[in-house]
């Protein structure tokens, strides 16, 4: 078996060789899948108009469920880095399995939610033609969710422990098959079955397998196992499981308003048509391709500010941000200026149709300067759960979500304004999280916060 060639110590350093040696490799392992989804999103549009919308919908839907495994995986990565930055390798393994548990526990509930209850919730806020489609391909895509739950509790393992250039095997694992068996299922090739808008479904939970087991065989074959007595102890330790949803919950939760009012977005964009949910799923293709970057930043801040609290070095929390945030804007801002010179070609690549390049010209401005405030919010907001007192991040998005879905509201169904207009929203959205998570870190009302 080979093993990990580093010492024991995973006290982390503040300088930009440290912050780029852990967010580069998150970067890529994040890349690989948006390019996976961009794909499927080509696939799909082959299909017909609408198909890509239906995506869209059904896309955001198992969004929600993915972010409540994102929110526990952000509160073990900062319980993981805190630890590590103590010295304290031993309670790594047990958070670690205390995770598994919990996550197991909440893809069950998943699934039932999505059989019992989801059904009469679509059939009542969607297009009718829609409604067949997003239903048929739910109840396939749901069986996916304990595979991408212990997929992201990996993650934060590898980060925590600085461990994340190893995230990218399990990625293109993952990102290989999917393409792979996208293709296959979706039009029926290589002597698979065309089962059409459900061959996506297939295709992913399969991929969700692939990548799932590929992980947990690199952090046996590298000795991360043994290393961290991941497995050593298999008893359910009640402390530490109300550690674990003390710290994730209040990120479960904000996560989880997060996507339900993007959720709501997207349906108050589908009663302005389907050329409009249409350009609207492809803004959110590019947001999920810029938020490669970002959140590879953003995941970085949670684990450094986390590991130099660890280490006692408060005073320095502030500096570090900045130099993340700073590192996050110059590569974000440099892409976008680039796209500016040619939007057409980017529209043109997902449908070649002039209506759908003419109207999503300025809607793609406006979303460009959305992600520009969106590569500092993200930094800011990440370190306030690096702190490690969560309930602060749930506050700040329940006020921020209040302001924002009242906006859309206005503008998109009681006013009816373009949707330009409604896009507009994510400039509210990041402004609010910025200012809020800037004031938080910049008051020391953080500091002497026990995790």
């Amino acid at each position: 078996m080979a093993q990990v060639a580093v010492s024991d110590n995973l006290k982390l350093d503040i300088n930009y060789r440290q912050i780029l040696s852990i967010s580069l490799p998150i970067s890529f392992a994040m890349l690989v899948p948006q390019f996976n989804y961009l794909i499927n999103s080509f696939f799909l549009a082959r299909l017909g108009p609408g198909f890509l919308g239906a995506a869209g919908i059904t896309g955001v839907y198992y969004l929600i469920f993915s972010v409540v495994g994102f929110g526990l995986n952000n509160g073990l990565q900062a319980l993981i880095s805190r630890r590590a930055g103590q010295d304290r390798l031993q309670d790594i393994g047990s958070l670690f399995v205390q995770s598994i548990y919990l996550t197991l526990g909440i893809s069950v509930f998943g699934i039932l939610l999505t059989y019992l209850i989801a059904p009469m919730i679509l059939q009542k806020v969607i297009d009718p033609e829609l409604y067949q489609q997003a239903d048929s391909f739910l109840k396939i895509r749901i069986f996916g969710l304990p595979f991408l739950y212990l997929y992201q509790m990996r993650n934060a393992l590898m980060v925590g422990t600085n461990q994340s250039k190893l995230l990218i095997w399990g990625t293109l694992a993952e990102t290989l098959s999917n393409v792979f068996l996208d293709y296959a299922l979706i039009f029926g090739h290589f002597g698979f079955p065309r089962l059409g808008f459900n061959g996506a479904a297939w295709a992913s939970i399969s991929a969700e397998f692939i990548g799932m087991m590929s992980m947990y065989f690199i952090i046996h074959w590298k000795g991360l196992g043994k290393r961290f007595r991941l497995f050593a102890d298999m008893s359910f330790k009640p402390e530490q499981m109300k550690l674990l949803f003390t710290q994730s919950s209040p990120l479960v939760l904000q996560y989880a308003i997060s996507i339900i009012s993007w959720e709501f977005f997207f349906i108050l964009i589908s009663h302005h048509g389907r050329l409009a949910l249409d350009i609207s799923q492809f803004m959110r293709l590019m947001m999920g391709f810029f938020g490669v970057i970002i959140w590879a930043f953003a995941a970085t801040s949670t684990t450094m500010v986390s590991n130099i609290i660890g280490q006692g070095l408060q005073d320095r929390v502030v500096q570090l941000i900045n130099r993340i945030a700073g590192l996050s804007f110059g590569i974000t801002i440099s892409i976008l200026l680039i796209l500016q010179f040619f939007p057409a070609t980017l529209l043109g690549f997902i449908q070649d149709q002039p209506e759908f390049v003419r109207e999503g010209i300025p809607v793609f401005r406006i979303v460009c300067f959305g992600i520009a405030l969106m590569s500092v919010s993200s930094v800011w907001l990440n370190s306030v759960i690096g702190t490690g007192n969560t309930k602060v991040n749930l506050l700040i998005e329940f006020i921020t979500i209040i302001a924002y879905s009242i906006y859309i509201y206005l503008v998109l169904s009681y006013w009816k304004l373009p949707i330009t207009w409604g896009w507009a929203s994510e400039i509210l959205y990041w402004l609010s999280m910025l200012s809020m998570s800037f004031w938080y870190i910049r008051s020391g009302r953080w500091k002497g916060t026990m995790v």
